[in-house]
């Protein structure tokens, strides 16, 4: 059992192979934090790692005992009152205008398998014996609310999921004005914190800074996870690296408005909290409501970030997302947006999916600009039905010519937003997010419409399933392309706007919902123009993301890598475009383009009909390579190797679970001039094996490989004499295949 429960002394010992988490009712009934770490033998008490000491100018709980501040106590699930000053994980408004509560322990339940969060993404099980949960009620007496703490250990991962439900038994109503989904307070500040920030087409830079005394924190209160900080921070030690030492990753499954923090004190104890951000949320509880906080999940690495990253890919790609696609190699596609933009008709579609079919891509999708009278991004958004006049016989009879020629179809939908000239805002103006006697701001030209009211939701999800029902369609992208802003709902009532925004999010995960019960073969792409809405949340839902908008095969260097250390591979959406790149009109090469990509679920977007036969015949081998190691890719152990944040030059690998075959990637941005030998150390080989590198005569033993390293000198090294063809200068990819020979 991964769970005890110590009777004696009330401890609560979670923990597996790699990981314990102890959890201690104190004597005043609240809980306290033991220990979150590598795992410890079981005892029957970890009394001695509570410490209890007399403060000077403490607010104590109990009279006489100068010991027992809540101010200096690691605690578990921190409310407001009792004397700790920190920033809680649960504020209540009471009738009375009071916010003090004091949540006490009144009992617990351990058992097999992990609880379904109705309404909410979540990891999952589905075999006995993979996880085992447990849940902790604690009741306020004198405001009659009870708190349920889940925790969920997995059995394979140093993995804990956690969440909470608040649930009132009174007569009147409370107001939640803040609910964490988890608090851990660490008993040191001497760790690194590391974020993913950035903005549109610069998503998921790694960002470390040193812990310091006060709140370090990043949010999102735009309505969506967002371009600038994804929900996930880490905590690591100083030395650690990619390769060695601790590491504390925290990842918050939800795409709404977030808030993360550390908060050290100035006795170095680092409390994180991590949940839906407290600005923007008030949630009034009436007799017999209840609230259920997204899952966090809480992963314990002592093998440095890659082990911690290694931990989520896995655990998301096999226990988050879901349906036929979590465990089938994705289909090679091409999209026509960067080709064609809006200007395109049947004819011109129908061109390029020949050409792209005669290169061995696999799927064509249709995007923006096909519903409606949409001819650019001022008109028809809401209007779900086909263009006919660039569509003569709809997108059945697109997507019927489209599968005649023995390629699946694909199709573009922003369900979410709405331009005022449409049909459907001039039928329901209402509709949509806007604060009366205010300014309306719009971004891209649309307004976002209210999710938050069902009949919204299900008037969308009518004409999507009209489309959906009547056409061959193979995949959705789902784009969602502003912030919103004067958020207000015309039908909520004064005391209910500040359920607005996470009732809207609930709304999106009601629709998604809704089409994958209906159609649970239909692959869906989750897109925020690009990635703005890359969580763990929409993993639930659409296995793979549009990792950004920006195609540039350099920038995707950093977005990927970041991206990396939470999101596996098989979630990434990566694309050779054309050159220049549209974004940075920056020139590189279709090897370096497709070297990214790779690394992602692949396709392309541009134009084929306008390519060289040279560049056809480069597209039509690189397709062929994908299609043989696509599955290498999307599930092998992925590791990075070198950082595209700290140089000029940047690799990751992906490694196969039996150790036989690795494919490694490794990036040169601009090509320096008699520069220095260099190797690059791999990973994840196997020591006692020899494996033969696609293209080299000799063999080389795995310790070599990871200890001594793959040289990958080339002519940079030196006096280049050579002549500029391709396989030099700058913006370099070069792809090294290794199977095992013995």
């Amino acid at each position: 059992m991964p769970i005890r429960y110590h009777e004696a002394t009330k401890e609560f010992h979670l923990y597996n192979d790699k990981v314990s988490y102890i959890i201690a009712v104190l004597k005043n009934g609240h809980l306290g934090q033991v220990y979150f770490g590598g795992k410890l033998h079981d005892r029957e008490s970890f009394q001695h790692l509570l410490e209890f000491r007399p403060r000077p100018m403490s607010v104590c709980v109990y009279e006489g005992d100068l010991t027992y501040s809540m101010e200096h106590i690691r605690q578990e699930y921190p409310v407001y009152g009792a004397g700790d000053m920190r920033y809680p994980a649960l504020e209540i408004l009471q009738g009375n205008g009071s916010r003090i509560t004091d949540f006490v322990y009144k009992g617990h339940q351990i058992y097999d398998g992990k609880l379904v969060l109705e309404g909410l993404p979540a990891t999952y099980t589905e075999n006995e014996g993979e996880a085992t949960t447990l849940e902790i009620y604690l009741e306020d007496q004198l405001i009659e609310t009870k708190i349920t703490l889940y925790y969920t250990i997995f059995e394979a991962f140093p993995a804990i999921a956690r969440s909470a439900k608040i649930r009132y038994e009174g007569k009147d109503s409370v107001i939640i004005d803040r609910a964490m989904s988890m608090s851990v307070d660490l008993p040191d500040m001497d760790y690194e914190m590391i974020e993913l920030t950035g903005a549109w087409s610069r998503e998921r830079a790694v960002k470390t800074r040193r812990l310091e005394h006060g709140v370090q924190g990043i949010y999102s209160m735009r309505g969506f996870s967002s371009h600038h900080y994804n929900p996930f921070l880490a905590l690591k030690r100083p030395q650690t690296t990619e390769r060695n030492g601790e590491v504390y990753g925290f990842s918050l499954v939800y795409s709404g408005n977030f808030l993360a923090q550390a908060d050290v004190d100035t006795y170095d104890t680092t409390r994180v909290t991590m949940g839906i951000h407290p600005d923007r949320f008030s949630w009034k509880l009436e007799h017999g409501d209840s609230f259920q906080t997204p899952e966090a999940v809480m992963v314990y690495s002592e093998s440095g970030l890659n082990g911690m990253s290694q931990t989520y890919h896995q655990l998301y790609r096999e226990r988050l997302a879901r349906g036929p696609w979590r465990d089938r190699v994705r289909p090679i596609l091409i999209n026509n947006w960067e080709g064609t933009y809006f200007d395109f008709n049947e004819e011109k579609l129908l061109h390029i999916a020949d050409t792209a079919k005669e290169l061995g891509v696999e799927m064509f999708v249709l995007d923006d600009g096909w519903f409606g009278n949409r001819d650019d991004d001022r008109r028809s958004l809401g209007d779900w039905y086909p263009n006919e006049r660039k569509l003569p016989e709809g997108i059945k009879g697109i997507a019927q010519k489209i599968e005649a020629k023995g390629l699946k179809f694909g199709l573009w939908f922003e369900p979410e937003m709405v331009n005022m000239d449409s049909d459907l805002y001039r039928t329901h103006p209402d509709w949509i997010l806007a604060t009366p006697g205010r300014n309306i701001s719009h971004g891209r030209n649309q307004y976002v419409l209210d999710f938050s009211r069902e009949e919204v939701v299900e008037a969308i999800y009518g004409q999507m399933k009209k489309i959906l029902s009547e056409a061959p369609i193979s995949y959705i992208k789902w784009d969602m392309n502003r912030s919103m802003s004067e958020v207000y709902s015309a039908v909520a009532k004064p005391e209910e706007q500040g359920k607005v925004m996470h009732k809207y999010i609930l709304g999106v995960y009601r629709l998604y919902e809704m089409l994958i019960r209906e159609f649970p073969d239909i692959l869906f792409e989750s897109c925020a123009s690009g990635g703005a809405r890359f969580d763990p949340g929409m993993m639930y839902y659409a296995p793979q993301c549009w990792t950004s908008d920006d195609t540039d095969a350099v920038e995707r260097l950093k977005i990927q890598y970041g991206t990396s250390f939470v999101y596996p591979v098989s979630s990434m959406g990566a694309h050779v475009s054309a050159a220049p790149n549209h974004q940075l009109l920056r020139n590189t090469s279709l090897e370096m383009r497709a070297g990214v990509a790779y690394f992602g679920t692949f396709g392309y977007e541009l134009d084929p009909c306008s390519l060289s036969q040279e560049e056809k015949d480069e597209i039509r081998e690189q397709i062929a390579f994908m299609k043989k190691h696509r599955k290498l890719i999307q599930y092998g152990t992925f590791y990075r190797l070198e950082s595209p944040f700290e140089g000029n030059t940047a690799a990751w690998m992906a490694v196969s679970e039996d150790g036989q075959e690795a494919l490694v990637g490794y990036y040169r941005i601009l090509q320096p001039v008699n520069g220095p030998y260099r190797r690059l150390r791999l990973e994840g080989l196997c020591k006692d094996r020899l494996y033969q590198i696609e293209g080299k005569a000799e063999a080389f033993f795995g310790d070599e490989l990871m200890k001594a390293g793959l040289v990958v000198s080339d002519s940079a090294s030196g006096e280049n004499k050579e002549k500029y063809n391709g396989k030099n200068g700058d913006f370099q990819a070069k792809i090294y295949y290794l199977s095992s020979v013995k």
